[in-house]
């Protein structure tokens, strides 16, 4: 018996112990949570000290790093007894998602609920939040939450964005006094571009959910893939002079969002309003924040059979404290109190609520595997461009989406193209997607040809099929039929390995392409292009293949053969030699339609004048899909530009009007190349030399203005007539352009405004829209007149050098594949 008793001792003296070395956020920092920001590598060690203090509640996993070398990372939180068959519990979840289960006992698995924290760098406070929720959930003082952690596992993402928060921090910390400045005006309320909102390639990290073109969304949706929560949370900061937001949410929401998903969100919301109603705390609901676009981080997990949600506290770039226009003071303290409060109310009421969310979301899974969402059952891919194919399939496998090859099928279908019935027949590289597969609403929502939407005050934009988004002729099928194969049938095309050719030739029209020849230019190898297709040696190419002559190379370029061959081997391209000039069909190789490419000598500009997001896109672009490194400079810079260091010139999305002047001028006239993307083109209308002007809109004979119908109550609400948050259309290129290689006749963008060029007199055409070209999306009445007719896509001479005007964004957030086609273009191709 004295040995039982000193056992029992021994065990509760043990508990005690572990429980006692569980530091508070407070004692661990040596301040008190809301009195400082924690820089990140505090918060992972923070969230390091409670694993290893409290094994039995917690685990803790790393799941990646940033671009600059941050850790990123999760808290699975539960029950001893639930962790100590954790992954038990994890395959049961994922069972459940697999649609083809009913042997689960579902009373003894717990519910999963994620909490995400700091997507955007400068809404700072989450992270200091998750570390609170850390200790109140592990270190067991809260008895409630004891109670909810039986049958709730509580994911906690401390900081999506390591790299973007660090550098809102480290600039708050670095300029803020020994006591807080609350004035708006201070500095420390007025970060430097590109601010912290984005991460280390300036991406908007919550519109890359579906997309995961960034490292750190890859890596996160791995994860989140392998625990499919049943509730997710993404908490945000707003102004800081607005009121909390939680859900439910705005219109227009998704058809695809269930009634229960929905109904949910009000459960969740009253609870939240019954805390914030015992403190007196504003908030609003049902306001700005809708459920459509798929990429966010509340409707991404609402397309995964979760109950998806933002949190919007006040309090971007507020600091520690900051007067609002109220005439109040907002703290970091009364901001980590109110995400605090939302936090644990979403864990209650997903606790109270358990059985329901799990035969809910058994069922969710349950009925996609035995009816399609849409009116469509079947999505057929054409195998026309199999780099950009390979690329949507590449997205699809990224979020679990199934898909197969080819099969004997034909019929009638929704061309997205024509916008009509017309026949289809498959073939053997045919991409098919059947909606009847677990991931059926997420699949339906990505690839239908128009996204139904009821309102059109959206956050975002409105279209979004990925047929258009990679440019590939797709069908819409009404009926159910599945692939035949698992994989791409592709014939190796065998190296033509002549000891001796006259010219090496490679295809163009990919990003592994532009890899090629830009490896091909490092070696100082001359490389030439076809301006016109033309057949050699029985077999077509087609206008834009890379030719390199060996004779005209190998007397300046020491051992020409193993370099050409070693850089086609690393991207696993063939050698093709030909061992004569003398073609069938075309011009033969003397002609002056194969010039030499100039290696693009690439600048980009950025600074205050430029939109960070915009900027981020090109830069990340380059380095990324073409391995081509850019000189980043400032507006002020562009007016000295050396011509021998810089050839290609590139503004992104801003304002440069007082940068224009006769250096930038005098640097085209001797040959360079100026991209000019979006609102860049602004800055030169009227500027002598520039010859792009905006399109008038000619009013109609007589025709009277209309008086307005917006009623006083909808003030806040866009005018639907002269709405376009983002919508597709179709430009019809000039196919014989070598700005249109690789893409052919047409090319789909994403229009968000109503900016429309004329066409030019002298100069070409590149892209224009005509009163077909809408394809999908949002579109108000007096916009669709505006875009009726016009140029998108335009290129002048200036002197010896080029204008580009861009008028849409042809890498808009990195996942308009076909855009980047068309840019990859305007740098690498030359006349």
């Amino acid at each position: 018996m004295k040995k039982s008793l000193t056992f029992l001792f021994f065990i509760i003296t043990s508990i005690f112990s572990v429980k006692a070395q569980i530091k508070s956020p407070d004692e661990f920092l040596g301040y008190a949570l809301g009195t400082h920001f924690t820089p990140h590598y505090k918060v992972a060690e923070y969230f390091r000290q409670v694993a290893v203090a409290a094994p039995k509640s917690m685990k803790l996993i790393a799941y990646g790093m940033t671009n600059e070398g941050r850790p990123l990372m999760v808290a699975v939180i539960s029950s001893a007894t639930n962790m100590a068959r954790i992954e038990e519990i994890q395959k049961t979840n994922l069972k459940l998602a697999s649609g083809t289960t009913n042997n689960i006992d579902l009373s003894a698995q717990p519910v999963i609920t994620w909490l995400s924290y700091n997507v955007h760098g400068n809404e700072a406070n989450s992270t200091e939040t998750s570390m609170k929720m850390l200790y109140t959930l592990v270190s067991g003082t809260n008895q409630q939450a004891n109670e909810w952690l039986k049958n709730t596992v509580v994911v906690i993402d401390p900081c999506l964005n390591p790299d973007g928060r660090d550098r809102y921090v480290n600039y708050f910390n670095s300029v803020v006094g020994k006591t807080p400045n609350s004035d708006p005006a201070a500095r420390e309320h007025i970060e430097p571009w590109p601010g912290g909102r984005p991460n280390h390639y300036y991406f908007d990290l919550n519109r890359d959910w579906a997309w995961q073109t960034q490292i750190e969304s890859q890596q996160r949706l791995a994860l989140y893939n392998e625990w499919m929560p049943q509730v997710h949370v993404d908490f945000h900061e707003q102004s800081y002079n607005e009121p909390y937001y939680f859900a439910p949410a705005a219109e227009p929401v998704h058809q695809d969002i269930t009634p229960w998903q929905k109904s949910f969100q009000v459960i969740v919301g009253k609870n939240n309003a019954k805390y914030f109603d015992q403190e007196g705390w504003p908030y609003f609901t049902k306001e700005r924040f809708d459920l459509l676009y798929p990429s966010y981080g509340d409707t991404y997990p609402l397309y995964n059979g979760s109950i998806g949600m933002t949190y919007e506290q006040g309090g971007i770039r507020a600091g520690l404290s900051v007067v609002t226009n109220d005439g109040d003071t907002l703290t970091l303290k009364d901001r980590i109190a109110h995400h605090f409060t939302t936090g644990m109310s979403t864990i209650e009421v997903s606790s109270q609520n358990h059985n329901r969310l799990l035969e809910e979301y058994k069922k969710y899974f349950q009925q996609e595997m035995t009816s399609s969402p849409g009116i469509y059952k079947t999505f057929v891919i054409k195998a026309g461009n199999l780099s950009r194919q390979k690329k949507l399939a590449e997205l699809l496998k990224k979020n679990k989406i199934e898909f197969a090859y080819g099969g004997e099928k034909s019929g009638k279908a929704y061309d997205y193209d024509t916008q009509k019935e017309e026949n289809f027949s498959l073939t053997r590289n045919d991409l098919i997607v059947n909606v009847q597969q677990p991931r059926a609403v997420l699949a339906n929502v990505l690839l239908e040809p128009q996204t139904q939407v009821t309102d059109s005050n959206t956050y975002d934009i409105t279209a979004w099929a990925l047929p258009y988004v990679y440019g590939l002729k797709s069908y819409a099928s009404k009926e159910s039929f599945k692939g035949k194969y698992a994989d791409l049938a592709i014939a190796e095309e065998a190296s033509n390995d002549i000891e001796k050719p006259l010219a090496w030739l490679f295809p163009w029209g990919s990003a592994e392409d532009a890899q090629i020849l830009n490896g091909l230019q490092r070696e100082n190898i001359k490389v030439r292009q076809a301006d016109q297709p033309f057949t050699v040696l029985g077999k077509e190419y087609p206008a834009g293949t890379l030719i390199v002559f060996r004779n005209e190379n190998e007397k300046s370029v020491k051992d020409l053969r193993a370099k050409v061959v070693r850089i086609a081997n690393q991207l696993n391209k063939p050698i093709v030699g030909i061992t004569s000039g003398f073609v069938e069909k075309g011009k033969d190789f003397g002609s002056n339609v194969y010039p030499i490419l100039k290696q693009p000598k690439v600048a980009i500009v950025s600074g205050n004048e430029v939109s960070s997001l915009a900027f981020g896109e090109v830069w990340f672009y380059l380095e990324h899909d073409l391995n081509l490194s850019a000189c980043i400079i400032t507006a002020k810079d562009i007016n000295n530009l050396d011509i021998n260091k810089v050839n290609t010139l590139i503004l992104p999305d801003g304002s440069y009007s007082t940068f224009i002047n006769e250096g930038l001028t005098a640097w085209l006239n001797k040959g360079g190349r100026l991209i000019l993307m979006e609102d860049a083109i602004e800055s030169v209308l009227d500027k002598k030399g520039f010859e792009i002007k905006k399109k008038e809109v000619i009013a109609k004979k007589d025709e009277k203005p209309i008086p307005s119908k917006l009623l006083f109550k909808d003030k806040d609400k866009d005018d639907y007539e002269f709405a376009i948050p983002g919508a597709i259309y179709k430009v019809n290129l000039d196919a014989s352009h070598p700005f249109a290689y690789g893409l052919g006749k047409t090319y789909y963008t994403l229009k968000t405004d109503r900016k429309i060029y004329e066409p030019f007199a002298e100069g070409w055409n590149v892209g224009l829209v005509n009163d077909k070209s809408l394809m999908a999306g949002v579109v108000g009445k007096k916009v669709r007149e505006e875009l009726k007719s016009g140029l998108l896509i335009g290129v002048q001479n200036f002197g010896r050098g080029q204008v580009v005007y861009l008028a849409n964004d042809p890498l808009f957030r990195n996942f308009w594949e076909g855009g980047k086609t068309l840019f990859c273009n305007l740098v690498f191709c030359r006349y």
